[in-house]
């Protein structure tokens, strides 16, 4: 195989700058933590905010957008450990709002490729959606890759299953995708005909083609406006073109490998070790992104994930005997993604969060092997499957550690006990992680609508009241019952400081105050004193909201919508709940009536 030496720098260079030559604008990436309606924990793919868009709202930037997205997906923690799973993940992608289709968006696809990335074509296979009785088999992009080159036996039609996606809820935006797949290895050449089960053939990009919405009915039908939705992911593609078939030798996580070999002075070559090694490498970078959000490790949501990242990492550092603190282990990660700001201001913060949680867990696993002692001498001949289980969720005993120990005492464990508990605790981390969608993205109902203009409202407040320009918001989640709004703020609110927020919002409501927006550029947004986070990337032309009479605003904040023309439509506003959820980070839940 010819390596194609690329950096993750270079290959993130070279795919925006040939999606720019198609008349595509660049976009900001979002954070980690979605902002918004959406409902799910982390971002996990580059195609969250753009909902709306994909729906039929303008784009600021217009019908042709692209950009690189970092992305975090939790539903398969247990599986890190090949060669190829990865928690934290970059994401190429680009889209087309009602604007070109499937000729395009597959030409485009092979172009970057094979003329720009330089891999063969004789290596590539594509999958298809087969067609059923709710959606036609998909002969168009079956014709169109045939066309340019791509022989009918690498080629395959597969089910919904396979080649398929959305809608989101039981309704809205869906469509089949054209997968592409490139022969990774080196025991033979490709294969004449693709065999989608043969794991050499690795899927490396997929165009969604968004033709369809199905309604409550069930029935799907021709979408008003048909998308395009790629996604490549970075680590994938660096590997092919690299000449690997594992994507930790490539170099977004040999400088993790290496300094993990350097502390534990083992080798990730010994098999003995080397799944240890992976999970400790992709659970450290996963963690620092989490971390330099603001997450800190809890026993809910976020930081229930991030918590289950850093016991994780620290039992597998236990396997590799490692002493040091697992800090030690993050300088590779901050020196291979100096490009994000967000790192290196809260590095010191992300070490100290790191540093006390791997504390705070070492103390449980003694009391782990306290309570496992206890166990043994007491003469029981079998360990419950749940008490197995308790020692590996509370205490992060591996069940193989557990298995060990007993062994030594002539004592059982329940495997199958055990094996039971972790499937129903895993059933509720994967709906945890998943997120519902119960009235997330694509929910523009007038109660919602309402419900987010009021977060405008509740920002401007905020600041007033606690006489702190400096607050702003760090995400939010909106549905036809209730917002959820998080701002940066170091203190418990007063009674007296949230009913002067209610009072200070319902009566701006009363004075029937118009909503009004105006696209600008970012540094016009900052000129009229528009609110946002400018810390983030924002795209070329950005839309403000006003709320207010010209030149007499209450509220002047860069958004997306939607929102409603008068603020005397929204009704009253109540917080129900005020609470924190992270180091400096507080929650106003609110409803209107």
């Amino acid at each position: 195989m010819i390596k194609k030496s690329l950096s993750r720098k270079e290959l993130i260079k070279k795919y925006l700058k040939f999606f720019e030559s198609k008349n595509h604008k660049i976009i900001p990436a979002v954070p980690l933590l979605p902002k918004g309606d959406s409902s799910v924990l982390f971002t996990t793919a580059g195609m969250h905010p753009l909902i709306p868009y994909l729906l039929g709202k303008k784009h600021p930037s217009g019908k042709r957008l692209v950009n690189v997205q970092k992305c975090i997906r939790t539903t398969d923690i247990e599986k890190v450990g090949n060669n190829y799973h990865h928690t934290f993940f970059e994401m190429l992608g680009n889209w087309s709002l009602g604007n070109y289709w499937k000729k395009e968006a597959i030409e485009w696809s092979l172009e970057f490729l094979t003329r720009i990335l330089k891999l063969e074509k004789e290596k590539i296979a594509v999958s298809v959606f087969e067609g059923d009785s709710s959606a036609s088999r998909d002969i168009e992009s079956a014709k169109i890759w045939k066309s340019l080159g791509i022989s009918e036996k690498r080629i395959a039609f597969l089910n919904k299953e396979e080649n398929w996606w959305g809608p989101v809820e039981k309704t809205g935006i869906c469509g089949p995708d054209t997968e592409i797949f490139y022969w990774n290895s080196e025991e033979m050449p490709a294969p004449e005909k693709f065999d989608f089960s043969d794991k050499r053939w690795v899927e490396i990009g997929n165009n969604v083609l968004l033709q369809y919405s199905k309604n409550e009915k069930g029935i799907y039908e021709e979408a008003k406006q048909k998308n395009i939705d790629f996604g490549g992911g970075v680590e994938r593609i660096i590997t092919i073109l690299n000449g690997f078939e594992d994507n930790y030798l490539t170099d977004i996580w040999k400088p993790i490998i290496e300094k993990i070999e350097k502390i534990s002075k083992k080798n990730y070559e010994n098999s003995e070790y080397t799944r240890s090694f992976r999970i400790i490498a992709d659970h450290i970078k996963a963690s620092v992104f989490i971390l330099a959000e603001g997450i800190i490790p809890s026993n809910t949501k976020q930081g229930y994930v991030l918590r289950r990242l850093i016991r994780r990492t620290v039992r597998h550092a236990k396997e590799l005997d490692i002493k040091e603190n697992l800090s030690e282990i993050t300088k590779p990660v901050f020196d291979m993604y100096s490009d994000y700001k967000i790192l290196k201001e809260n590095r010191n913060k992300i070490i100290r969060e790191l540093d006390k949680e791997e504390e705070i867990f070492l103390k449980k696993l003694e009391q782990g092997e306290k309570i496992l002692k206890k166990i043994i001498h007491s003469g029981k001949k079998i360990l419950e499957g749940k008490i197995a289980f308790l020692l590996y969720q509370s205490y992060g005993f591996p069940l193989e550690l557990t298995k060990e120990t007993a062994e030594r005492f002539h004592i059982k464990v329940d495997e199958k006990g055990f094996e039971k508990e972790l499937k129903k605790h895993q059933e509720i981390s994967r709906t945890a992680s998943i997120g519902k969608f119960k009235s997330g993205l694509s929910d523009f109902g007038e109660k919602t609508i309402k419900l987010h203009t009021v977060t405008h409202l509740l920002n401007e407040a905020l600041r007033i009241v606690l006489n702190n320009p400096k607050i702003f918001q760090k995400g939010s989640n909106i549905n036809s019952e209730r917002l959820r709004f998080d701002f940066n703020f170091d203190r418990k609110l007063t009674e007296e400081e949230k009913k002067k927020i209610e009072n200070w919002i319902n009566e701006k409501i009363k004075e029937n105050l118009p909503v009004t927006f105006e696209e600008m550029s970012l540094k016009q947004a900052k000129q009229k004193g528009a609110q946002g986070v400018f810390e983030d990337k924002y795209a070329e032309k950005i839309k403000v909201y006003f709320i207010g009479h010209k030149g007499k605003e209450i509220s002047k904040e860069i958004c997306n919508g939607p929102h409603v023309k008068n603020i005397g439509e929204i009704g009253k506003f109540r917080i129900k709940k005020e609470e924190a959820i992270a180091a400096g980070i507080r929650r106003i839940k609110g409803v209107i009536e």
